[in-house]
């Protein structure tokens, strides 16, 4: 019998974000993978510049930018030929510190994600499956087993006692299953091909490429300025003569180096899949939570997939900070399905109509590949406002938690729930105060001394910022107070600056600040 604070299944990247930023909040954890080790192959690609914003708290942003690489510009091509080059660059300038589109293959940034984690001497422990877990009082008992043996020899089975079990086991999830959470939700039918590749000539410029014809369409999305990219696409079904399981990537996308002019000399990976659209119906039993792809899965459209379920691990390792050390009451774990369970479902929806807009064979679908978006996009990409609106989506720098219990006030643009505003001023940067998960005051103005001395008793930090109209610019009003919880979201809006608001709010949600 062994005793933890929190049990994480699965040690993808959500399950390693979940552990690191337990452990560095002080947290016993265990984290397990059924897998004999970390993945070898790219997957998800993009990290968005809300995730980067966040992996400041652990000093991972400057290191995931400088082993990753910055997309430049998209190219799109029809029928073999080019036909326009989308610069992309610092597409979301004065909106984010990331504000570009950055690629950063899964198996370089779990390896990093791992290695940060067994500095904080946590290492996950490999060949450990999930069997079934029971929640009874204020412990959950999980039995756990080695992957390596069969289920049958009771000798390979350990129990392991947690406060916590958390599913970070991706769309299969054992953690789900035995909580019998339905996953409701289909499969697209068409299939989908997936290949790392090394290759030369001119498209293999460090840049994305999409290729669109009445039929046929895949994404060249570059690793590197040099010879990697990764290559993805729609398999057209009616032209295979080979089982699934037999197929190669000259039998799904024979033409792909012509239609954009490159010379394929290596296939480092190759995969067929389905895509899938679900959602959880919850995201919470008991003492068990889902997290990730455990708890939503949906198309690639947009590269929102991983970055969701690190936004969850986060939004949740928080919360049980302050549960598990008794600052605040098991309600306020009930917050992690109200923010992000919405969000996933708003997500899902949204890709899935992306994605059939694109991939489906309908009349729709043919109208978007064959003339909008070789024609008509590359219009509005010209205009800077229609630019930001897309990246303020995609990045996530607009997901926001306003119908939160934890979300209280208005002031200016900017209501509770919302993210702090990025305003740098000269060398004042207001989001370096958020490299610390804690709660805090921000006060863009003259901070009050009402303020001042409610900080001082309840020990928590007041970081105030001489008044620029950059502040006002970006919707933060002069002398206002923004309580920030510690995942850098707004908990109050207060205009007043005085604390008065900030103690109702402590009291109505039963936490404590520090």
């Amino acid at each position: 019998m062994t005793r933890t604070d929190v049990l994480i299944v699965g040690a993808g990247p959500t399950g390693l974000v979940m552990a690191l930023w337990l452990t560095r909040q002080g947290i016993k954890v265990r984290i397990i993978d059924k897998s004999e080790a970390n993945a070898s192959t790219s997957r998800a690609l993009v990290l968005h510049a809300r995730t980067l914003e966040l992996y400041r708290q652990l000093d991972l942003a400057e290191d995931v930018i400088s082993n990753g690489h910055k997309i430049e510009a998209t190219n799109i091509w029809t029928g073999g030929v080019h036909r326009t080059h989308i610069p992309i660059g610092d597409i979301g300038a004065d909106l984010t510190p990331y504000p570009f589109i950055h690629v950063y293959p899964q198996d370089r940034h779990e390896r990093l994600l791992e290695e940060r984690l067994n500095s904080m001497g946590l290492h996950v422990e490999r060949n450990r499956q999930l069997v079934d877990f029971h929640e009874q009082g204020s412990l959950v008992t999980a039995r756990i087993m080695d992957s390596r043996k069969p289920q049958c020899d009771n000798d390979v089975i350990e129990t392991c006692e947690a406060s916590f079990v958390i599913g970070c086991d991706g769309a299969h999830s054992a953690v789900r299953q035995t909580c019998g959470i339905g996953f409701d939700g289909a499969t697209y039918s068409q299939l989908f091909y997936v290949a790392d590749i090394e290759g030369s000539g001119s498209a293999l410029n460090g840049q994305a490429h999409l290729s669109l014809d009445n039929t046929d369409f895949f994404l060249l999305m570059a690793y590197d300025k040099g010879h990697h990219a990764r290559l993805s696409g729609a398999v057209n079904q009616s032209a295979l003569t080979k089982d699934i399981s037999d197929l190669a990537l000259s039998d799904v996308a024979p033409g792909c180096d012509k239609a954009v002019g490159i010379q394929i000399d290596k296939v480092n990976w190759f995969s067929v899949y389905h895509v899938h659209h679900r959602v959880a119906e919850a995201f919470r039993s008991g003492r068990a939570f889902l997290v990730g792809d455990a708890a939503h899965v949906h198309s690639p459209v947009g590269g929102q997939g991983m970055n969701t379920g690190i936004g969850d691990a986060i939004n949740l390792a928080w919360k049980l900070t302050a549960v598990i050390k008794g600052r605040a009451d098991m309600s306020l774990l009930d917050s992690y399905e109200t923010e992000r369970r919405a969000f996933a479902t708003t997500l899902v929806n949204t890709t899935d109509a992306a994605f059939n807009a694109i991939a489906s064979g309908g009349y729709i679908s043919y109208f978007v590949r064959t003339f909008f978006i070789p024609y008509f996009s590359p219009i509005l990409a010209r205009f800077d406002f229609v630019r930001q609106k897309i990246f303020r989506k995609v990045s996530q720098i607009l997901l926001n938690y306003r119908e939160s219990a934890l979300s209280a006030g208005t002031v200016g643009l900017v209501q509770g729930g919302d993210r702090i505003p990025w305003a740098p001023v000269g060398d004042l940067d207001n989001f370096e105060s958020l490299r610390e998960i804690t709660w805090q005051v921000h006060v863009y103005g003259a901070a009050k001394e009402e303020l001042k001395e409610w900080c001082q008793s309840k020990g928590v930090a007041l970081q105030v910022f001489p008044w620029n109209e950059k502040y006002q610019s970006v919707g933060l009003e002069q002398d206002a107070a923004y309580l920030i919880r510690p995942d850098s979201y707004v908990a109050v809006a207060d205009p007043s600056g005085l604390p008065e608001r900030y103690d109702q709010y402590v009291k109505e949600n039963s936490i404590q600040l520090a």
